[in-house]
């Protein structure tokens, strides 16, 4: 092989491995911005906590849809809701809500919680006033195991334990794993609430 061969095949291998080296940069940053889009809607996408068997729809009671637009200001005086806890209606908008989709050992008003479920969301409530530590373990292992699901106290409900979407509550005196597990299946991301794709 002449000295110029030697050059000419010297600058292809490299310009070989320049091609592959933009090739194999270009797929990684194409599957990372994929994994990245795709945690962004994680929480939209219609994952079961439960069985695999697709959960019922009718559990709880549906009712009326009361006014939920605009906004109102935190602190501001509205009529009364239709439910308690409440299932729609009057609620604060950023920063003040939705609040952080999780598990709280605090009351979360009603204007925050609202704005929760007008995105999808599921409440998941209990009214221990002597404490219940383990009602609150077996209803945070349910609530930790999917997105947009929020679990507080609530005081002053007439059972122990309620469970609230957009326009849908029930209410439960004793622990049941399969009911609430079914109703977080059933009314979490469902499309009867105005926003339900937002996070």
């Amino acid at each position: 092989m002449t000295p110029t061969q030697a050059r000419a095949a010297r600058r292809s291998r490299r310009n070989r491995r320049r091609r592959m080296f933009r090739f194999s940069a270009f797929i990684a940053i194409a599957v990372i911005s994929f994994l990245f889009v795709a945690s962004l809607f994680a929480g939209s996408l219609p994952i079961s906590i439960g069985s695999s068997n697709t959960p019922p729809t009718d559990i709880g009671e549906v009712f009326p849809e009361q006014p939920y637009a605009p906004h109102v200001d935190p602190g501001q005086s509205h009529p009364p809701y239709n439910t308690v806890p409440a299932t729609s209606g009057w609620h604060v908008g950023a920063p003040a809500g939705p609040t952080q989709w999780g598990v709280y050992d605090r009351f979360i008003g009603d204007e925050i919680l609202v704005h929760n479920l007008e995105h999808g969301g599921v409440g998941i409530h209990y009214d221990c006033p002597e404490g219940c530590p383990e009602l609150v373990a077996q209803l945070s292992a349910i609530a930790k195991r999917a997105p947009k699901v929020v679990m507080s106290p609530y005081p002053g409900m007439e059972t122990r334990i309620a469970l609230t979407a957009w326009r849908v509550l029930d209410k439960l005196e004793v622990f049941d794993e399969a009911r609430v597990t079914d109703f977080v299946d059933a009314h979490r991301n469902s499309q009867r609430a105005p926003e339900y794709f937002a996070q």
